[in-house]
Order: C-alpha cells, then structure tokens, then sequence
C-alpha cells in the first residue's frame, strides 16, 4: 500500500502574501496636485496596494471633486455577516482627501486630521460603492471636504465629511517630469485578494441566540470560534474582552498603504477603531440582540506607520442605553504612541437577527422611538 495522500497545506491569508502594487515615482509630486490625480487616473502612475488590496478605483476627477468605487464583497464582513462603518471608510477617506490634492500646487503635502461618518442604510453585498467627494471650503492652511457613499442603484448609503491639514510646501520642490511613461500592470499568478472567492466564517445566527456578545467575543479571541473573512483579509483580529472593553490588533502591512507610501490609510486606521469600539458594545448585549451602527469620528494624532509591526486599537463603552450606546477607542503604534482617537455610536435591535445585511433601513426604528429614560 502506498503512502497516504498527504494533507494539503492552507493558503495564506492575503495579508501575508508579498505586497502588490506601487507608488508614483517621487517627480510627479513636483506637479500640480490635480496634474497628479489626472496621471493617476490615466495610468501614469501605478496602482496603490490599498487598490489591490480592495479593489478601490479613482475613476473620476476634477477640480474640487473625485469619484472612487470599491466592491461590496464578503471580505468587508465580520462576524455578523454585515460590512462594517469601519470598512465604508475606506473609500470615503480616498475620495474625501483627493478633492483637497486637486486645489493644491506642485509639492504641496497635506495630512487628514479629522474624518466623520454616518450611515444612513446598509450596504449590501454583491454591490459596488460609489463614494463621491467635493471639496467645500479651502485656505492657506485648512480644508473641508464631504464625501456621499451610494451603491449601484443611487441609494445613499453614508454621508461622511473631513477636516485636512495643508502643510508648507516642500523646498526645494521636485523637478516636475518632462513627459509622462504610462505604468504597466504586473501579472499576478493570482487575482488580487478583493477579487478572489471570500474566505473566512460568518457566524449562524444560532450562535448569536444562544450566547451573548461577550461570550462570543472571548471565544473569538481564545480561537473558539472561525475568523470572519475582514480578519482573514487584512490580519486584523480580537485579542482580549471584558464587559464594555475590547481590544484588536492589526498588522501594520503596506497592503494598507494608499499614497503617500509608508503609512497605513487613513479609512484603514479607522477600521481598526471601529472594530474595537464596536466590538466593545456588543459585550454588553445579552444573546439575541443586535446592533446597527450610527456613526463614527476619528481624530488623526500621526501616521501610522506601514512597517509590518502591529498596531492596537483598545474599545470602551461609554453609555449603553435601551436604544442607543456610545463607545471611544484609542488606536496607538507599535511604539505605543497614540494614532488616533475615536468614538461612535450604535442603535440596540433586541430581537433583530444579528446579521444586518438583510435588514432594510436600522435608522428607520431605533432613534425614532422611544428615547432612553433619564439615568
């Protein structure tokens, strides 16, 4: 009898595998900050890793304006089967900052200090997120942008908007190139991670009933339970839980990077505070109840830097109410200087099934009944 057939190894996680994509060539930084965005769109510049990452696409720009569109796949999900505000934000800090670079004169760096977002319905899987920013106001040194995500059908999904920091010009500023050479595209063995069929486990709505957030948290974080496919996808995961407490860590990969290179994007900081603060809430709830996100707001502190090591955001619940809880998290480096600092709220669905993708509107129940009594 011949040796048995031997098992066949897991794949990696993409987050692992080696990194796809690249940055601008630091010439094309010395022209204007719409002549950049005009090159990138027209392939003069290759695609971010961010891009491969989740399939984000600038595909359109003008002055004051950007259009991004990103797959609505079920890597975005966690546990709950849902896509998270955290996920959403991804998109819209893309095209929230772009309408800033396009005002901007060559060499002319700015940072993002402040992104807000509020959801208005769920996102629905299989779809495509249009995310379309415009600038609203700019000076020397301040900007404000607002950015309107809707799906493929134009239902309005979140409204979003951001404060950025215009920073002084660099000096002396690059040497703008001559002529522009068009980027091409590597071949891959593989698709890119976004493309390919999801991995990971979305929970049945059975362990919801039967255990309450606490308690499926802590059996995450023990490995008890599957990785839903956002942790499969980008190495974000649990690492410990108490009641009203949280903390996720995430490998700080250039997968996450968008341009400038060397730092994680901004809507992927955000993520990883959404993750905590939410997943802070949910140890409060008894089995059987669900929640629906609201909104989320991060305050930048310094950039996260893209260098492979993890980074860990740490969730609180602030108030929990019948209706409504509130939470914080602070999301700090390595090094363990804080990033960024962020709070959000959600609505509490006693009785709703736990996976919200098949829920219509949450907002359209929740804070329009009955308030919270006095504590």
């Amino acid at each position: 009898m011949g040796d048995p057939t031997p098992p066949v190894a897991a794949s990696l996680p993409p987050w692992s595998e080696p990194v796809r994509g690249g940055h601008p060539d630091a010439a094309v930084f010395g022209l204007s900050g719409i002549e950049q965005l005009r090159a990138s769109l027209a392939g003069y510049s290759p695609r971010p890793p961010i891009a491969h990452m989740f399939g984000t696409r600038l595909v359109e720009v003008g002055l004051g304006s950007a259009v991004f569109d990103m797959p609505l796949s079920e890597w975005l999900c966690g546990p709950h089967g849902a896509i998270p505000i955290g996920a959403l934000a991804i998109p819209a800090d893309a095209a929230l900052a772009c309408p800033v670079q396009s005002g901007l004169p060559p060499a002319t760096p700015f940072t993002t200090s402040e992104l807000s977002l509020r959801v208005l319905a769920p996102a629905r899987l299989g779809a495509s997120l249009i995310a379309r920013g415009r600038l609203l106001h700019a000076r020397r040194s301040l900007a404000l942008s607002e950015v309107t995500l809707i799906d493929g059908n134009g239902r309005t999904l979140a409204h979003g908007s951001s404060l950025c920091f215009v920073l002084p010009a660099l000096e002396p500023p690059p040497e703008a190139p001559s002529q522009l050479k068009r980027v091409d595209s590597p071949e891959y063995e593989t698709p890119d991670p976004w493309a390919r069929p999801p991995e990971g486990t979305i929970l049945d709505q059975q362990v919801w009933d039967r255990m309450s957030g606490l308690e499926v948290l802590r059996a995450r974080v023990e490995d008890d339970l599957p990785e839903p496919p956002i942790c499969r996808l980008i190495g974000i995961r649990p690492t410990a839980a108490a009641e009203g407490e949280a903390t996720f860590t995430l490998p700080a990969s250039e997968w996450l990077c968008a341009p400038p290179r060397g730092r994680v994007q901004g809507g992927v900081v955000a993520l990883l505070a959404d993750s905590a603060l939410s997943a802070a809430i949910g140890t409060t709830l008894p089995a059987g109840t669900a929640f629906a996100s609201v909104d989320l707001k991060v305050n930048y502190l310094r950039p996260l830097a893209s260098d492979g090591r993890e980074a860990t955001a740490r969730g609180t619940v602030l108030h929990s109410g019948r209706r409504v809880a509130v939470a914080s998290a602070e999301v700090r480096d390595a090094d363990d200087k804080t990033v960024a600092l962020a709070t959000g709220s959600a609505m509490i669905l006693p009785g709703r099934p736990a996976a919200l993708a098949s829920v219509e509107d949450p907002l359209d129940r929740g804070l329009a009944a009955e308030p919270d009594p006095p504590d």
